[in-house]
């Protein structure tokens, strides 16, 4: 996909669309408009889902669409951790997202969207089984 194809997200549209699955969202903006503001992100959405599960959204920082920073900043990638009872985890074997790893970086809308369907769709009780027969 070219970087010009990608959709810019804010804190609220990522908020949106973890609420439209169900969750219940935080939102907190990071960096201001200033250019030189301390803070190392632009924003951070929180979410929890009735199964427990949580995803933690961060845009890290602004990508600059043109060369004089004028109006060109947009996030159109976000990294996502998961979590489970407050804490970082990998999703059980079987998943497309969160094998081995706690977090996916650089992830557009598409793909975030089809991260949040894949966690609030999942059955903790996995997590119970795959411990059992070893497979986490």
């Amino acid at each position: 996909m070219m970087e010009e194809n990608f959709k810019p997200m804010t804190a609220e549209s990522v908020g949106e669309i973890l609420r439209e699955a169900g969750a219940q969202v935080m939102v907190r903006s990071g960096r201001s408009e200033n250019y030189s503001a301390p803070r190392e992100f632009s924003f951070e959405v929180k979410a929890i889902f009735e199964n427990g599960m949580g995803l933690h959204v961060v845009a890290r920082q602004f990508n600059y669409r043109d060369p004089w920073e004028a109006e060109g900043r947009v996030n159109d990638l976000v990294d996502v951790m998961l979590l489970r009872d407050g804490a970082l985890t990998p999703l059980p074997k079987g998943y497309p997202y969160f094998q081995g790893i706690d977090e996916e970086c650089g992830l557009d809308e598409e793909m975030l969207r089809e991260v949040v369907e894949c966690v609030h769709k999942v059955n903790p009780k996995l997590y119970l089984l795959q411990e059992m027969t070893g497979d986490l």
